[in-house]
């Protein structure tokens, strides 16, 4: 299995450099070779519309921002470091589970995202990931600091998604899902990257503000056996990033589901003795029930 992380900092580069007119031609040059993770979309994929619907970086505005964005990237070596990453994090899984089925390659693409998006620098802190197509990472990050930090974190926990959910391990299936899958994958996702790299990094920033918040975790309960990914959105992210995108509001601040997942991993990796990378498959109705019956 090869890690390819796409060299994305020449053509972002040239793409904010280039007059406004080239732009789309050469930022869809860019993201083709990522195309596939797209792959479940009805017909065929506007690639720049999927960028900007992504936050990902303006390609009319804000050249000069986003050109500083690039080159505190660069500095900071963050190709290099999310590759040397990703390699680790493959290592170690297939140490702890060396039967799972893995995707034959897996293409990362890395951009900058969009200063002008309030929600996007405001709310979502700067970064927003996808690891659920078998094959695929996108990475969007605006380079504040929290997440530099977190590169290498933010990486592997989409590993863990991409890995969990390849073809032969987990089944995720858009009609039948359960909010509790999700929940408790973003609760493994997080589990392993703090297994790499400690809870300082490991944990999404989205949901550190509610780890302890009681009241949080007991409504997040409330909506386990949800089923149907289209109603997810306020269980997993909170109202306000729900409401981005259009779906209803149940009373959740951002990263309730974050938080809480990772609440019942911790009690079920606690209560089997298992590391993050054992548990990469458990069942997530074991993991629920296993975390709600310990004291």
């Amino acid at each position: 299995m090869t890690i390819t992380v796409l060299d994305t900092y020449p053509a972002i580069q040239e793409i904010l450099r280039a007059p406004h007119a080239d732009r789309p031609g050469l930022l869809t040059a860019m993201v083709r070779p990522a195309a596939g993770m797209y792959r479940y979309f009805p017909g065929e994929v506007d690639l720049v519309a999927m960028h900007r619907m992504g936050s990902g970086f303006p390609l009319d505005r804000d050249e000069d921002q986003c050109l500083d964005a690039l080159e505190a990237m660069r500095t900071a070596d963050a190709w290099n470091r999310i590759r040397q990453a990703l390699d680790d994090a493959l290592a170690t899984q297939l140490t702890a589970t060396p039967g799972i089925t893995v995707p034959p390659d897996i293409t990362v693409l890395l951009v900058i995202g969009d200063p002008g998006d309030q929600h996007f620098m405001g709310t979502g802190l700067g970064m927003t990931a996808n690891g659920s197509v078998s094959g695929y990472l996108y990475l969007n990050i605006w380079p504040y600091p929290e997440n530099l930090a977190r590169l290498e974190a933010t990486a592997v926990h989409e590993l863990n998604h991409n890995l969990r959910y390849n073809t032969g391990n987990v089944v995720w299936d858009p009609a039948t899902v359960t909010v509790g899958e999700q929940i408790v994958s973003e609760g493994l996702a997080d589990a392993f990257a703090r297994q790499l790299y400690g809870d300082e990094l490991g944990y999404a920033r989205v949901g550190v503000p509610h780890l302890t918040d009681d009241a949080v975790f007991a409504k997040v309960i409330t909506g386990l056996d949800i089923t149907g990914m289209q109603n997810f959105a306020a269980w997993v992210h909170g109202d306000e990033i729900a409401a981005r995108y259009g779906a209803t509001p149940v009373g959740l601040p951002t990263g309730a589901g974050y938080a809480a997942g990772n609440r019942l991993v911790d009690a079920y990796l606690t209560a089997t003795g298992h590391t993050a990378a054992q548990a990469l498959l458990a069942d997530s109705r074991d993991v629920i029930d296993t975390a709600l019956s310990t004291p």
